[in-house]
């Protein structure tokens, strides 16, 4: 007979998810009520203020997509694009690559834009890609991309792509709460994000935002969305002002959660929340380096809660990982294509992003790398890391 499954506490430093606070595991916990419920209907309207908050956006279509981050790409690709139609997709890791599928599976065709992975996306590039492809209806980037911890100029992507009459499309899965990210002020059409990563909820929900000029492109289009479930002009209609007309069930517990998430993000203050990620980022680096580790991500377009650490020679990253999980509770995550094997992907996001994590997640590296032979500097790792706190 099948018994309960009780999984194990471990500390969550992987590119997502990332712990969950426990006020968000206690608020999924509480009473299922109907999805149309008045008190529900209540919530809903709360969940879009404050993710317009953490957007830093008026528009009025932000919502959570009732599904993962891949469907809040999907929603905005799939709303925005119709068969025929050209797009600017820049890859400088994993998921630029993954917005080319998205692209080819509209029926569009995806123009694309290659920097190196660690590095960010090449402005220059771009533009000679706007000028060459007058026709180009959208610009598609990842602000920061999660396969190597490096960020890109959002503010800068979307000018030019309004210079040249582009609508900017934006995945911030990694970057939303995390990092600087201003909708309304940079002027991004449309984006998307997820919760697992710096809001500090279980996955299993997109917020995505979309600005006036994508909204008008998605009311007026010629062929019907091809997915019924992200068709914003029917997902409109449920989490739109006023009535609300029934288009799916929403997940109400992890609605729950993700409000209570957002609460706390609104307590601590977007700023703040942007100054702890990148202090215990600056302290973490300082451990790393002392370590005489070294990052994939040159410093000024690294991102604070995604740290790629190259390994060292010689030691089998996998033995590490295992090494970290068994020993001290501690998941990081492994390299991810071109980086597969040369890497170690070490999150600081949400309530990960702490100064007892950067403490023992160092501390343990040395330990273990020194057990293993590791050409290293022993020892010093976490000195350098309170070094940095003490200032």
């Amino acid at each position: 007979m099948s018994k309960s499954f009780h999984p194990p506490v471990r500390t969550l430093m992987g590119p997502g998810p990332s712990d969950v606070n426990p006020r968000v595991t206690a608020a999924m916990g509480a009473p299922t009520i109907g999805h149309l419920d008045p008190a529900f209907v209540g919530l809903m309207d709360d969940i879009k203020s404050l993710l317009q908050y953490a957007f830093q956006t008026s528009n009025k279509l932000t919502i959570p997509v009732s599904a993962p981050g891949s469907a809040g790409m999907e929603t905005c690709f799939y709303n925005l694009l119709e068969r025929g139609e050209k797009a600017i997709v820049c890859q400088n890791g994993v998921f630029g690559g993954r917005m080319k599928e998205n692209v080819e599976r509209c029926g569009a065709e995806p123009v694309m834009v290659q920097d190196d992975w660690g590095k960010p996306v090449d402005l220059n590039k771009v533009e000679d890609a706007l000028k060459a492809n007058p026709d180009a209806k959208l610009l598609a980037f990842v602000h920061a991309e999660t396969s190597t911890g490096a960020r890109s100029d959002a503010k800068e992507l979307t000018a030019l792509a309004h210079k040249y009459d582009c609508l900017s499309l934006v995945d911030s899965v990694t970057g939303l709460a995390g990092v600087e990210l201003d909708v309304d002020g940079w002027g991004i059409d449309a984006i998307y994000s997820g919760t697992q990563k710096c809001l500090s909820c279980p996955p299993g929900i997109s917020p995505v935002s979309f600005g006036d000029r994508a909204v008008e492109v998605i009311s007026s289009r010629k062929t019907k969305v091809q997915s019924w479930f992200l068709d914003m002009n029917l997902v409109m209609g449920y989490w739109g002002e006023g009535s609300r007309a029934y288009h799916h069930t929403a997940p109400v517990n992890s609605m729950y959660g993700l409000h209570e998430a957002l609460v706390i993000l609104e307590e601590e203050g977007l700023e703040n929340s942007w100054a702890r990620h990148a202090r215990n980022h600056e302290a973490f680096a300082a451990g790393i380096e002392a370590m005489g580790l070294s990052f994939v991500v040159a410093k000024e377009y690294r991102l604070p809660q995604l740290n790629s650490v190259t390994i060292p020679e010689g030691i089998e990253e996998a033995k590490v990982r295992a090494a970290l999980l068994k020993d001290y509770n501690l998941e990081i995550g492994a390299g991810l294509g071109a980086l597969a094997g040369k890497v170690w992907r070490i999150g600081l996001m949400g309530e990960s992003s702490c100064k007892t994590n950067v403490l023992v997640c160092l501390g343990a590296l040395d330990a273990i790398l020194t057990d293993m032979g590791a050409s290293i500097n022993s020892g010093k790792a976490v000195a350098a890391a309170q070094a940095y706190y003490a200032k």
